[in-house]
């Protein structure tokens, strides 16, 4: 079975691409059509894989052990811990699913090493335009929110301003609406996360 070729970015190459684990060379051609279920760099591929594990055991024992000592307390109709950690447990339970998605099968690309525009997998210093204070915020243009870059937020590339940033230059202003009206930065810089 050949691997699956690791699809690069506009941006990057191929050549400092580290291997890829057994689990991704190893995998079944995709069916013509199919899309792939992500788009991850290795290093968020990882990541993913890495929460998804904790999750998954000590989450989980994490969970079961909250719930259990809630049901202690009596009766569980007027029991708020109880029904907290249920909660709890149905929204960890749900992430558990869309990691398990985003894992089935992903396109694995590779983080651009330079740019003129902005793109998914960048680290984007923006600068508000209509504030009174000129503080600088960073942000990761990520194709899913469960993608991080320490001391940045990330903004995934279907959310508005992540949208607006898409393909701006350094120095461009960008725009976006929100309920309360239109929302404005300026683009200061920006930069290829490479993990």
């Amino acid at each position: 079975m050949t691997p699956r070729p690791v699809r690069s970015s506009t941006l990057g190459t191929l050549d400092d691409m580290p291997e890829l684990p057994d689990e991704l060379q190893n995998r079944p051609p995709r069916a013509a059509g199919q899309e792939p279920t992500a788009l991850l760099t290795l290093d968020a591929y990882l990541r993913v894989k890495a929460e998804l594990e904790e999750l998954t055991t000590t989450g989980r024992e994490r969970i079961t052990e909250k719930i259990k000592v809630a049901r202690e307390h009596g009766d569980l109709k007027e029991n708020a811990e109880y029904h907290a950690a249920k909660d709890e447990q149905g929204l960890m339970e749900s992430k558990i699913r869309k990691l398990q998605h985003m894992l089935q099968d992903p396109e694995i690309v590779e983080a651009p090493a330079h740019a003129d525009e902005v793109a998914p997998g960048m680290l984007v210093t923006i600068r508000p335009v209509d504030d009174e204070v000129d503080d600088e915020e960073t942000y990761l243009l990520a194709e899913h929110a469960e993608e991080r870059a320490p001391g940045a937020r990330t903004v995934t590339t279907t959310s508005p301003l992540g949208a607006a940033l898409l393909g701006a230059a350094e120095d461009q202003e960008v725009a976006y609406e929100a309920p309360a009206g239109t929302v404005r930065y300026l683009v200061v810089g920006f930069e290829p996360f490479a993990g």
